[in-house]
């Protein structure tokens, strides 16, 4: 039987493990760090640490894995699997190369305007000046994206003067030589495009939608995800089908550019009057799209990762439900101190699908939350209204002290009407 070793301890990977559990050729998954939560799915924690890349290695060896998954985007960025690649082992993940496009926000708009790719009209600044400059010139509102990684809480959107001139200056308190990519405000509805690909191969998921603010309505800072749904309705066949274009142009691109291998690619888009344009590229599964996402495969997943590598890539099947995520945080998320919080007991009866760990610890036998998005709640339907209700109604079994959004899944439906 074959044995899988997934690099990563959130929901994602608590997700990806209960995926590929689902293999008939899969009897053991392991995940590294993992959560004290996932045991309860059928998933092995492994004590090595995301940047221990040699210490990953011989576990991995030792263990006669037969693929490694990379899951969070700072290990990729760190060249994990050009390590993997030197030891020869199998790994499911893009170099440290093409992760730049995630990496370095300035290096991933280089890429889209070199391929002719639409997206927002921007330019890279390096000082305060410089970015006091783009504010006297383009005005409000404007969008500041720091450039490296920054858990998905590195973009400011500012609506006044006031903000705008307090996003420069606090960009710029933290390093004065920043570099910091300002763009302007797109209007229209933002959607994630993920794929997994290799070389000039894919396989597209369905187009599914984040909900990054931590209050409802969109209000309050951004956050690492507060709920997803997948599929979204509201977004015409068209218009899927001019994101997939953008999909192929992408990864021709990148193959141009030697950034070919293996991995994901998740391209957040906002669809505009004028067509939809990139927003972001991330080089992995997002943070809660998998949630969503894995649910609606039925392929055997592992089958469909071997097909893929070898250049025959299976049409992916789909079992027609809708899926809404409802993320649970601490509610001192995303800032202040986040102490333990004793978590409430699952039901019995639950799915085992239905609840899936990321900030858990474990303490006399007992779950406690450790850091801020502590679970994903999982609920589906035939459609959004009932996944919604499903998600909602379930949560409420589990919440427990933990914070969440009300309205994931609201937008969508008054959009789809």
């Amino acid at each position: 039987m074959t044995k899988i070793l997934i690099v990563g301890n959130g929901g994602r990977e608590s997700a990806l493990g209960l995926k590929f559990l689902q293999s008939a050729q899969v009897d053991t998954v392991y995940v590294a760090p993992g959560n004290a939560g996932m045991p309860k799915l059928g998933l092995q924690p492994v004590a090595i640490k995301l940047d221990d890349f040699a210490g990953l290695i011989t576990f991995a060896q030792a263990h006669t894995v037969a693929l490694t998954f990379i899951g969070p985007e700072v290990p990729l960025a760190a060249g994990i699997v050009d390590a993997f690649e030197a030891a020869g082992q199998p790994v499911f993940g893009p170099t440290q190369a093409a992760a730049q496009l995630e990496a370095s926000k300035a290096f991933a708009k280089d890429f889209m305007h070199r391929h002719g790719l639409p997206t927002a009209k921007s330019q890279t600044i390096h000082s305060l000046a410089a970015g006091q400059a783009v504010l006297q010139e383009w005005g409000i509102p404007l969008v500041f994206k720091a450039n490296g990684l920054a858990a998905g809480k590195g973009v400011i959107v500012a609506m006044t003067n006031a903000d705008a001139e307090a996003a420069v200056a606090a960009l710029y308190a933290r390093d004065a030589g920043a570099t910091v990519v300002v763009e302007e405000y797109l209007v229209g509805e933002e959607a994630s495009l993920l794929a997994l690909y290799h070389h000039g191969t894919y396989v597209a998921l369905p187009l599914a939608q984040d909900h990054k603010r931590r209050f409802d309505h969109g209000a309050g800072p951004n956050t690492g995800g507060m709920g997803a749904i997948a599929p979204a309705p509201q977004f015409s066949a068209d218009q899927k089908e001019a994101a997939r274009h953008l999909l192929v142009q992408t990864i021709a691109g990148m193959n141009n550019d030697g950034l070919a291998g293996c991995g994901v690619l998740y391209m957040g888009l906002m669809f505009t009057a004028d067509g939809p344009k990139i927003l972001e590229y991330n080089l992995r599964f997002g943070d809660p799209e998998t949630q969503v996402l894995l649910p609606q495969i039925q392929n055997d997943f592992y089958q469909l990762l071997v097909d893929l590598l070898a250049d025959r890539p299976t049409p992916l099947q789909l079992n027609g439900r809708t899926y809404v995520g409802i993320v649970a945080a601490h509610p001192e998320y995303p800032g202040g101190a986040m102490n333990p919080l004793p978590l409430a007991e699952l039901p019995s009866n639950w799915p085992i699908e239905r609840w899936l760990p990321a900030g858990v610890s474990e303490q006399d036998d007992r779950l406690y939350s450790h850091g801020g998005r502590i679970f994903t709640v999982i609920g589906s339907g035939a459609d959004l209204p009932s996944a919604q209700a499903d998600a909602y109604a379930a949560m409420a079994q589990v919440q427990g002290p933990l914070a969440i959004r009300q309205d994931i899944g609201d937008k969508a439906l008054t959009r789809s009407k």
